[in-house]
């Protein structure tokens, strides 16, 4: 395997360690707080009602083990650039194929959703403008600013996160305001308490169904937590910085999830929320801000472009990573001036274009995005098995490196079969809506196509070592 050292006579060939611990913390912050935050709650208030808070302390509660088991992993051994090569290291070199193919697939149809999304947040300000013209010009920006250095992406995602904070922390502290002042809505007709969590219904006011039909929404929200993970070649100090990114995942969700959540039902009860628009711009709604909806439009389409930002450096790294190892065309493993894959980063964003396609296919634009992005969920879990899987098989392997380890992931095992059992469960509740029934009944068709590519590649393989 490769070195990823920025030393010695073979310094072009290396990703470059420019990453700082201000970036990796906000690149971490970005990764848990998604579009699907801003955008997705209102769904999922409206399916589970208050339930939806235990929703999301449970998904971040399982994540923060799935975090933990890939930072003892890539900590162990500092030539692994993600966990694809320690995939492909501890299971074989199929789960290193599977694994690196199947994120960059994840990110690219997470990036089209983004900039479809980034579309529909432009038409909010120019109601005649062509959806493709903004898509443009987005893809064009950040290729543009990938291109540059990798300190330029970690500037770039450290400011996008930077906006989402500030509007999370705003809503907070509006929230907390309306709360202690008893804010009286003439629109609902209801006053601000504590009170309004358990007054409509109780906590699970849909039954335990509807707390169910919160996952199949929620876990898209955290899609993209593992992104830390993509950065560890290009980390100053992983040592120091990869644990402090991972270990501040379960205060996040508290904070930007769970107490998000809790100020906007108990500002707002659970049944005026809309399951169509985004309960961020209703609070700031309720209190007269002319101009909230420009505000809170600007807050999301920034995250659309955060999320579309890690998508694009994600799957050039991965791209990058498949090629060194030969799964990829070379084409992919070559680096620029700048030490930045620039002809996977090229490739990325030219299929981020198929997105203009995905607007004329489907008029409706909500329906294509929930399939879209209940594919990534899926997918994603996939990945974060194969993390889990990894960690089983790093135990068993390499015990004396866990021994030595001073970042070891708690519950070991256990907590790994755990999560595996969780993941399972909410491949079965995408079974009851219809929605997300087609999309996981779509999913097998990339495992098959998966399956052929790494048969051929293994044949050619085979052929060129016989010659």
């Amino acid at each position: 395997m490769n070195s990823i050292n920025n030393t010695g006579s073979s310094q072009e060939k290396k990703l470059k360690r420019n990453l700082s611990n201000r970036h990796i913390q906000l690149i971490a912050i970005s990764g848990a707080i998604g579009t699907g935050l801003f955008m997705g709650s209102g769904k999922t208030i409206s399916l589970a009602g208050p339930s939806i808070i235990f929703v999301y302390m449970i998904i971040g509660f399982i994540l923060f083990f799935v975090m933990r088991a890939m930072g003892e992993i890539l900590l162990s051994n500092l030539n692994y650039k993600s966990f694809s090569d320690f995939a492909a290291d501890l299971l074989g070199p199929w789960a290193g194929f599977f694994t690196g193919w199947t994120y960059w697939f994840c990110w690219v149809i997470t990036g089209i959703a983004d900039v479809v999304a980034i579309a529909g947040y432009a038409q909010h300000w120019f109601p005649t403008l062509e959806a493709w013209i903004p898509m443009l010009i987005c893809i064009f920006v950040l290729l543009s600013l990938n291109l540059l250095t990798v300190k330029m992406f970690g500037e770039t995602e450290f400011w996008f996160s930077m906006i989402k904070i500030i509007a999370i922390l705003a809503l907070i502290v509006v929230g907390i305001i309306l709360l202690l002042t008893s804010y009286h809505s003439e629109q609902t007709n209801t006053s601000a308490a504590l009170s309004n969590l358990w007054q409509y219904g109780g906590l699970f006011p849909n039954g335990m169904m509807g707390f169910f039909a919160g996952f199949q929404i929620a876990i898209f929200a955290f899609v993209g937590i593992e992104l830390v993970g993509t950065t560890a070649a290009e980390t100053q100090d992983p040592t120091k910085n990869l644990p402090r990114a991972i270990n501040s995942v379960p205060l996040r969700i508290i904070f930007f999830y769970v107490f998000a959540l809790i100020i906007i039902m108990t500002v707002t009860p659970w049944v005026f929320i809309s399951a169509n628009k985004s309960p961020f711009v209703e609070l700031f709604t309720l209190i007269g801000l002319p101009a909230a909806a420009s505000l809170i439009n600007f807050v999301v389409l920034t995250s659309a472009a955060s999320s579309a930002n890690s998508g694009i450096y994600s799957t050039s790294r991965m791209l990058f990573g498949l090629a060194r190892k030969n799964d990829a065309p070379s084409i992919f493993g070559r680096l620029s001036r700048r030490f930045v894959p620039a002809n996977g980063l090229m490739f990325s964003c030219l299929c981020l274009l198929s997105g203009v396609v995905l607007i004329y296919l489907v008029p409706d634009v909500m329906t294509a995005f929930t399939i879209v992005t209940t594919i990534s969920a899926i997918l994603f879990m996939f990945i974060w098995s194969i993390i889990l899987l990894s960690y089983i098989q790093y135990r068993k392997k390499r015990q004396q490196l866990h021994q030595q380890s001073l970042f070891k992931m708690p519950g070991g095992i256990m907590m790994c079969f755990i999560c595996l059992a969780f993941f399972a469960f909410v491949i079965v509740l995408l079974t009851f809506e219809n929605d997300t029934r087609q999309a996981l009944l779509a999913t097998p068709i990339w495992f098959l196509i998966l399956a052929i590519s790494y048969g051929i590649h293994r044949a050619i393989g085979k052929t060129k070592q016989t010659n």
